[in-house]
């Protein structure tokens, strides 16, 4: 495949099928991390200049500032270095070193928040109060605001969803973690869009509040809402069915028992979904197909998820989580 741009290879990412012991489901792992800044976020980061492009709220030499756990900003990163922009990223301490040298890599710049939060606590709305004042004072500057912006929910409508029917003709359960809702409804929309009847489980972690969860601390970034967080406008509870809680620890030593078992590397929140999904998906009885949307790759939690002092230190270590897997999959 020979292409033009970088853009151009975002979505049309692999489907990674995987095999359960107790019934006949067939799983598919959608992989996220094949996009250029290894998540599922090009997606809405492209559409979200695009559509701001057309309708006149984002302007040629213009600045787009945006707050983001780390990968929105990475997608908006490298739309902005094709597209010729100037790109501020605002974030905490949830964005791991990783996040933050790929974002200078494509020549973004970094605004910290939050000094004063605890490592597993999340400065969403210190963040966005920043990005939204910064947007303001300084001219031809665009603050995209994914929370509340359509944009983010209609490129997975429009992208996600159709690859999923093209290849699979069709999906009976769809497992994604929410925090803004972009692409676990937008994607959701876009198979229902297409006649599917599938059905819909979000998975975000134990202490978020979208589901009216007991809000508490939580190390899973880019995923959730925390305690006193507005909800994303863009969230269409209707389309859910069903909604899911996953540990820290599940999340994490989900990741590290399919980086060594299955030599795939993915993202805190990413193990939270493959693990509740799993868990669901095992007590099923019949068959069926089940894709399971894996956002982003683990090459951005090296110095965290994937390393054993920082997991002992915060008492994340849980071996029991290899062994309930192996009586999955």
């Amino acid at each position: 495949m020979i292409v033009n741009k970088v853009t151009d290879i975002i979505g049309n990412t692999p489907l990674l099928q995987i095999n359960m012991k107790n019934n006949d489901w067939k799983v598919y792992l959608k992989l996220e991390k094949f996009n250029p800044g290894g998540s599922m976020k090009d997606r809405m980061a492209l559409n979200m200049i695009e559509q701001a492009e057309k309708d006149g709220r984002l302007k040629p030499g213009g600045t787009i500032i945006e707050s983001s756990s780390g990968n929105t900003a990475i997608g908006l990163a490298i739309v902005s270095a094709i597209k010729d922009y100037r790109f501020i990223a605002v974030v905490d301490h949830h964005a791991s070193k990783e996040k933050i040298d790929m974002i200078k890599a494509y020549g973004g710049e970094i605004v910290v928040v939050g000094d004063d939060y605890k490592a597993n606590e999340v400065a969403v709305i210190e963040r966005e109060k920043t990005a939204k004042r910064m947007s303001e004072e300084m001219e031809n500057a665009f603050f995209p605001n994914q929370a509340d912006n359509f944009d983010n929910r209609s490129a997975y409508t429009d992208t996600l969803a159709k690859e999923l029917l093209d290849e699979l003709s069709t999906v009976d359960a769809f497992y994604a973690a929410i925090g803004t809702g972009g692409s676990a409804c937008g994607t959701a929309l876009g198979l229902k869009k297409r006649g599917s009847k599938v059905t819909i489980n979000v998975i975000e972690p134990v202490g978020s509040i979208l589901f009216g969860g007991e809000g508490k601390p939580y190390f899973q970034s880019g995923t959730g809402n925390p305690i006193n967080a507005p909800i994303p406008k863009i969230i269409d509870y209707k389309i859910i069915d069903k909604n899911f809680y996953a540990k820290d620890d599940e999340a994490f030593n989900t990741c590290r028992y399919f980086a060594k078992k299955y030599g795939l590397l993915i993202g805190g929140s990413a193990g939270g979904v493959l693990f509740k999904a799993l868990e669901d998906i095992n007590s099923k009885t019949g068959s069926g197909t089940a894709v399971i949307l894996l956002c982003d790759g683990g090459e951005k939690y090296l110095n965290n998820i994937f390393n054993d002092e920082w997991m002992k230190s915060n008492n994340l270590i849980n071996h029991d989580i290899d062994k309930i897997i192996e009586n999955w999959i």
